[in-house]
């Protein structure tokens, strides 16, 4: 059953946007959002199997058209504090349904028990585990929402720098880029963006940061150079307090001559897609997503 936009930004509003903030600990910002978002439906045929990917525990989610030679992994938001298997299993799920490949939702180690760069430790190992599995590197997609977008970027950053072969395409939802949060809608769009507060996105990037500067590319990839980096689909709404990340990216990327696809999203939110199975505009957002990341890694 599909909600009325208003209705999901006002839930968003009051049940949600209050708890991530600094006056409770990321513990219990956790439980809470494993608790709101267990009940999020799955599209139909989806199968879900559990595994380990690199050491971390992983969910591999599949449509019913899933190829086996191609596969998408999935790095979940929540500002590198919060965020699990549970809060993204709907997001991923549509997303590998849209995909036509097993979307592989990875666990990855949270601050601040475990800082920088602990959860790009986690993906490397992840990616170089598909590696492992005989999947080629191009048909590979890495993708990932919010901080997950960050980290996904950070990574096809690292893998070029260590001489890894690169993956196919890299798919970036309501990307977190900047964690010196210099952008002007931080501030602009703090009171228009229903999730997110400026006060939490600050603790965040502090817990990430582990007392190390915020602008090391592997924390803020958005001026990294994009020389050799497979094509980029960047999706963002307009409402969203992080949405001047998206745009300084996609402007710089498309003045380099990078291949970049960049969706803004109209009277939407940060994250929007998370709210798939309740909220038909997610939906169709993930459809469209996962047909582009299809396309660059057809092979």
């Amino acid at each position: 059953m599909h909600l009325p936009r208003p209705a999901l930004r006002a839930s968003l509003r009051t049940l949600v946007k209050p708890v991530l903030h600094p006056r409770f600990p990321f513990g219990v910002q956790r439980a809470y959002l494993d608790v709101f978002t267990r009940a999020t439906p799955l599209p139909a045929a989806t199968t879900r199997a559990t595994e380990q990917l690199g050491g971390r525990p992983a969910d591999r989610l599949a449509g019913p058209d899933a190829n086996p030679e191609r596969a998408v992994l999935y790095l979940h938001g929540g500002g590198y504090t919060t965020g699990s298997l549970v809060t993204h299993r709907a997001l991923a799920a549509w997303l590998a349904q849209a995909s036509g490949a097993a979307v592989h939702l990875l666990d990855y180690r949270l601050a601040p028990e475990h800082p920088f760069p602990a959860a790009l430790d986690d993906a490397e190992a992840a990616y170089r585990a598909l590696l492992d599995r005989g999947l080629a590197a191009g048909r590979i997609a890495l993708a990932g929402d919010s901080a997950g977008a960050g980290l996904a970027l950070a990574l096809a950053n690292r893998l070029r720098e260590r001489g890894v072969a690169l993956p196919g395409a890299i798919g970036l939802i309501s990307p977190w880029l900047d964690l010196t949060l210099s952008g002007p809608t931080i501030t602009a769009y703090a009171q228009r963006d229903p999730l997110l507060n400026v006060a939490w996105i600050s603790s965040c990037a502090d817990a990430y940061a582990g007392g190390g500067r915020l602008d090391r590319p592997g924390l803020s990839p958005l001026s990294i150079d994009l020389d050799g980096l497979p094509p980029i689909v960047v999706h963002a709404g307009a409402d969203d307090i992080l949405v001047s990340d998206a745009d300084r990216f996609v402007e710089r990327a498309r003045a380099a001559g990078h291949p970049i696809e960049y969706r803004r999203f109209a009277g939407l939110w940060h994250d929007f897609q998370l709210q798939a199975g309740m909220l038909r505009e997610a939906e169709d957002a993930l459809a469209e997503l996962g047909e582009r990341l299809r396309a660059a890694t057809a092979g």
